[in-house]
């Protein structure tokens, strides 16, 4: 008798769920996945499709995209053999995670945190530490570094700013995160565009435990071309990409990046616009009774209400889509939402209020 298929599978998939937005992804007003309200410019696309299509169809993009790499290390600032890039972050978290974890590993992850860095270390079989946020859903940096001790842990996953909280390690509590634990330190900055702490992106070359995530999904507007990067000093970065699957970035996806990386006026006027309705909506929220709302470094917030469910259903019958966070630690009755553009940001109010 033939065994069960799942048997045959990898143990670690009964502790997986499948990954899904609720409530799908296609709205009058989408909210639900923070991305940028701004596409490119028609002119930009046009570019970039000219440039492209002088490309060879038939034949393999580079095994690495390595002009893509050497714009992004231009425009950052760093050495070339400091950089990586990948189909998007979360290509480049798996192959992170590939590359440091595995059974008899440990990982430390605050938590709430990005549901992917549990999912990735369970599949790994990594043993999972937790270190929860404060009660205000800030970090406890302290706690943090007594953990990684006391645990003796090999890796930590910092997502700063945090996803789903909203909430910034302040740079010297990171620093010193980075400078005291005995682990690689992984630092997601896929929101680092909108907060108002400083990357640590600086201290690459003098931290060799360091590396740093970066995503072009978020400010650059760029989520459907698939863009990330890794940036660590050349030695640790050198070890993370043996994993990395070859020829995994389209040619399309790079050319694109170089070309916003050349007017990147247009990234820091939409942040500009994000950052400003921002705070007009953090003003406009805490003043409806029954919502508490919480302060933001990223290009969404997080509100708290009576009844997450039913919030989020009667915005949805009403053509707007959030995200319901609940199901997080310490965010019961939580939902969360992007700043989109001003007329879908008001409709969001309005409906809000009128609960």
């Amino acid at each position: 008798m033939k065994r069960d298929i799942r048997d045959l599978l990898n143990p670690a998939l009964h502790n997986i769920g499948v990954y899904k937005v609720e409530g799908g992804q296609e709205a009058e007003i989408k909210l639900n996945q923070n991305e940028s309200p701004f596409d490119l410019p028609l002119w930009l696309k046009k570019t970039v499709l000219d440039e492209f299509c002088k490309e060879p169809w038939n034949r393999y993009p580079d095994i690495l995209p390595f002009r893509g790499m050497d714009a992004y290390a231009d425009f950052l600032g760093v050495p070339r053999d400091s950089v990586i890039m990948s189909n998007g972050s979360n290509e480049m978290l798996y192959t992170i995670f590939l590359a440091c974890l595995g059974p008899g590993k440990k990982i430390l992850i605050p938590e709430p945190s990005f549901s992917l860095y549990e999912k990735i270390a369970l599949l790994l079989q990594a043993e999972v530490v937790s270190v929860p946020m404060l009660s205000g859903l800030d970090f406890d940096p302290d706690a943090i570094i007594r953990k990684a001790a006391q645990e003796q842990v090999d890796f930590i996953v910092l997502s700063t700013p945090n996803n789903p909280t909203g909430k910034s390690l302040a740079y010297g509590d990171l620093c010193r995160i980075v400078r005291e634990c005995d682990a690689i330190v992984l630092v997601d900055e896929a929101y680092i565009e909108f907060s108002r702490e400083p990357s640590i992106i600086g201290l690459v070359g003098e931290l060799d435990n360091l590396i740093v995530l970066r995503t072009m999904s978020k400010a650059l507007a760029l989520a459907g071309m698939r863009i990330g990067f890794a940036i660590a000093n050349p030695v640790l970065l050198g070890e993370i990409a043996k994993p990395k699957i070859p020829f995994s970035s389209s040619r399309l996806a790079e050319i694109t990046l170089q070309h916003v990386l050349k007017h990147y006026y247009l990234v820091t006027d939409a942040v500009a616009y994000i950052l400003g309705e921002r705070e007009r909506l953090y003003g406009a929220l805490d003043g409806i009774r029954g919502i508490e709302v919480m302060a933001s470094d990223t290009n969404f917030l997080i509100i708290r209400v009576g009844d997450a469910r039913e919030v989020f259903q009667s915005l949805s019958s009403s053509g707007i889509l959030v995200r319901n966070v609940s199901g997080y630690p310490l965010m019961e009755n939580c939902l969360r939402f992007n700043v989109g553009l001003r007329l879908e940001n008001d409709r969001l109010l309005e409906k809000l209020g009128n609960l």
